[in-house]
C-alpha cells in the first residue's frame, strides 16, 4: 500500500467531486434556460429515464436509473424542452396568500383582507373573507397556518363521524403537504390528508375522507371497498372526476 495508491484514490475522489459539481452547474444552467429549476434524482428501481413537472413548485425533476451518465440525462432533458414548456404552460397561474387574493375555503371563494383591528383574532374566516391582522410581512404564513389548522379540524371531525357509522375508530388524523396523494390510511388506523383539500368543495372533501375511512375496514380497492364508500357518501364518481380535473389548481394556492 504505497503512497501512489493513496494518491490515486485521492485523485479519483477529486475527479468525482469535480464531475458532480460540473453536473450540478450544467443542470442549473439548463434550468435557467428553461426558466424553471431542474433537479435530478437517481432511482435504483427505475428502468428508464423520466421527467416530472411539479405543479406546486413549478420545477422539473429528472429521474435516472442507477448508473446512467449525467450527460445522457442532460441530453434527455434538452430533447424534451417542448414537452416541458407545454406542461408548464398548461399549469394554472399561482395564487399567493396576499392581501386582495381570492382563495376558496371548502369550495367557497374568500378574499384575503389585511386589517389593523388589534381586538380581533390573528386570522378569521367569515362573510366571504379571510381577515388577517398584524405585520403584513407575515400575512401569507398566517393564512397558511390557519388553513392547515382548519383542515386538520375539519377532516378529523368528518373522519371520526364516518368511522363511527361503520363501527371503526380513527387513531389519529394528520395533515401534510403531499403532492402525489390526497389521503392515506395506515394499518394502525392513522389517517393522513393533504391540507390542500381545504380548498376543494365539501363533496370532494367528504369523498376523500370516506375513501380513507373505508380503508379502516377494507385495506384494498376491491368491490366491497367501493360499496362501502358508496354507503358512506353516495356518489363518488363525481368527486373523483373533480379531483382529477382540478388537481393542479389545488396545488397552485399558497
Amino acid at each position: 500500500m504505497g503512497a501512489g495508491d493513496n494518491g490515486g484514490n485521492g485523485d479519483a475522489g477529486v475527479r468525482a467531486r469535480t464531475a458532480a459539481a460540473m453536473a450540478a452547474l450544467r443542470y442549473r444552467t439548463l434550468g435557467a434556460e428553461l426558466g424553471v429549476p431542474v433537479a435530478i434524482r437517481v432511482n435504483p428501481r427505475a428502468r428508464r429515464m423520466s421527467l416530472r413537472v411539479d405543479p406546486a413548485t413549478r420545477s422539473v425533476e429528472l429521474v435516472l436509473p442507477r448508473g446512467t451518465a449525467t450527460e445522457q440525462g442532460m441530453r434527455f432533458v434538452d430533447a424534451h424542452r417542448g414537452w416541458i414548456a407545454a406542461r408548464l404552460g398548461a399549469l394554472p397561474a399561482p395564487i399567493r396568500f396576499e392581501d386582495g387574493a381570492i382563495v376558496p375555503v371548502l369550495g367557497v371563494p374568500h378574499r384575503i383582507r389585511h386589517h389593523q383591528d388589534r381586538a380581533g383574532p390573528p386570522v378569521a374566516i367569515g362573510n366571504g373573507e379571510i381577515r388577517v391582522r398584524g405585520d403584513p410581512a407575515f400575512l401569507g404564513r398566517r393564512v397558511r397556518d390557519h388553513l392547515v389548522l382548519l383542515a386538520r379540524q375539519e377532516f378529523g371531525r368528518r373522519a371520526r363521524a364516518l368511522a363511527a357509522r361503520i363501527g371503526r375508530t380513527v387513531a389519529r388524523v394528520t395533515v401534510r403537504d403531499t403532492k402525489s396523494r390526497w389521503g392515506s390510511c395506515s394499518s394502525s388506523a392513522n389517517l393522513s390528508f393533504s391540507w390542500r383539500l381545504v380548498f376543494a368543495p365539501e363533496a370532494v372533501v367528504d369523498y376523500v375522507v370516506a375513501h380513507e375511512v373505508a380503508h379502516l375496514a377494507e385495506m384494498n380497492h376491491g368491490p366491497r371497498f367501493w360499496r362501502l364508500v358508496a354507503d358512506l357518501i353516495g356518489d363518488h364518481a363525481g368527486p373523483r372526476g373533480w379531483l382529477k380535473r382540478h388537481r393542479n389548481r389545488l396545488l397552485s394556492y399558497g
